[in-house]
């Protein structure tokens, strides 16, 4: 095992992977910005290396600063955590050029699933089910991709081959629109993500988001931990997850469980990963992998009762899994919501001092936050400030314990989003569970409309 890790990122995941690592007796460097150097995780960590100002991308995706960090502390692994360079390959590469352990995914894997066409090739021939669409990047020719379209039926979605996290995406619905919405979204590709590669694929109408958790090793070990369903969405981000995804059938979970576990075999992938899926009328259908923990890892945790932070530092460290499929359970149930800083309903921004904090506790409740009162939130990163995790033997029990939560919990001196949390744990439709990826906005927006008349 290793004896130091050097945390690559910031906020609660920084401080998650620290009380990870004290418990498996490791030695901590937590690397951050001037902006933070008085976060709670700063202040824990064994070691503390300031890597350069505010800006991100002066500090916490300056990789050269992070890896001297790294050797000036004798740190043996790096974990990134989720965001910034989670899912750099460059990274990851460079990080075991250096003499590191990379706590995460080999850089090829991480390279073969960034790009969401050689992404799903590879799904296609582990036989994951994946969402109808053109066959790899589409071409320069008009008339062909007119042709693909027409074969697929609109409406249709262009996305771009190197987006993610809601970015390079594209609906179109006529023929009349198709040919400039490609172009459109080549140009964003390339210059977001630095490629121009575009593809297709049928846009579903009201699908939920259902994602499968999956842990491998480096000696061809591999299982899957059930599903998460977070489909209460805003633009693409994710503001409620849950697990298991209610009201779909165990069977057809074990299903494509078990082909995400075998995609991991073939494509040797090691640690921990989420294959998320598009899910309507009970077909699943694959729309990329996140190589790195995910921000509602806990809900997994909470029903497996597996420590997935501790899980891909032993898995890095070269050992073998220590359970089989059929040692995996299911128990109870879980909801998450994110706590983020900003205008609860129209989620503006809101940095600032806290001046007072009181998260709520009780039987069945887990908070991940790494602020305090007297903390000042930064206005230059993601605005999410924490997680209130609740868990109960039912759904049922798990939503009464949020609103329970909800309303002990206490930020004040900025706003959050807690307001909106409030409404939604009583909010009918979610209640009945199901809601598609679309329901929030609707919602939001059929709100706005009834207070302009």
């Amino acid at each position: 095992m290793f004896g130091k890790i050097l945390i690559a990122n910031r906020g609660e995941i920084a401080l998650r992977i620290l009380r990870a690592c004290r418990e498996l007796g490791i030695r901590t460097v937590a690397v951050h910005s001037e902006a933070d150097t008085e976060a709670k995780y700063v202040k824990l960590a064994d070691e503390s290396v300031c890597i350069g100002p505010a800006p991100s991308g002066q500090s916490y995706l300056n990789i050269p600063a992070i890896i001297s960090a790294a050797e000036v502390t004798d740190a043996e692994a790096i974990h990134p955590g989720y965001g910034f360079l989670s899912e750099n390959a460059d990274f990851a590469e460079r990080v075991e050029r250096s003499g590191f352990v990379f706590i995460g995914p080999r850089p090829e894997t991480i390279t073969l699933m960034g790009d969401k066409v050689s992404a799903k090739d590879a799904m296609k021939a582990a036989g994951v089910p994946c969402v109808p669409g053109s066959d790899g990047a589409l071409g320069d020719d008009p008339k062909e991709i007119v042709r693909i379209a027409r074969g697929i039926g609109y409406p249709v979605i262009i996305k771009a081959a190197g987006g993610g996290g809601g970015r390079g995406m594209r609906t179109v619905h006529t023929e009349a629109a198709l040919i400039n919405a490609v172009q459109m979204t080549r140009t964003e590709a390339g210059a977001a993500f630095n490629n121009p590669s575009v593809y297709m694929e049928k846009f579903l109408e009201n699908p939920r988001h259902v994602e499968i958790q999956v842990l491998a090793d480096a000696h061809g070990n591999a299982v899957y931990l059930g599903e998460r369903d977070c489909s209460m969405q805003r633009r693409h981000q994710k503001i409620i997850e849950e697990a298991p995804a209610p009201g779909i059938p165990a069977r057809l979970i074990q299903r494509v469980g078990e082909r995400c576990a075998e995609a991991c075999r073939r494509i040797k992938y090691r640690g921990a990963g989420t294959f998320e899926f598009l899910y309507e009328n009970g077909e699943f259908y694959f729309i990329e992998m996140n190589t790195r923990i995910q921000v509602e890892h806990p809900v997994t945790e909470l029903i497996t009762g597996i420590d997935l932070v501790q899980e891909q530092i032993r898995v890095a460290a070269g050992e073998k899994l220590r359970f089989k499929q059929r040692d995996i359970k299911l128990t109870g149930h879980a909801v998450e919501c994110r706590i983020n800083a900003e205008d609860p309903y129209k989620f503006t921004p809101s940095p600032g001092k806290i001046t007072g904090y009181h998260p709520p506790g009780g039987p069945g409740v887990r908070v991940d936050s790494h602020v305090y009162q007297g903390y000042t939130v930064p206005p230059h990163y993601d605005s999410m400030i924490g997680k209130v995790i609740t868990y109960g033997d039912t759904r049922e029990q798990a939503i009464r314990r949020m609103r329970i939560a909800l309303s002990e919990m206490i930020v004040s001196g900025i706003k959050t989003n807690i307001p909106l949390h409030q409404e939604l744990m009583h909010d009918s439709r979610f209640m009945d569970g199901g809601t598609s990826i679309h329901y929030l906005e609707q919602k939001l927006a059929a709100q706005e409309a009834a207070k302009a008349k």
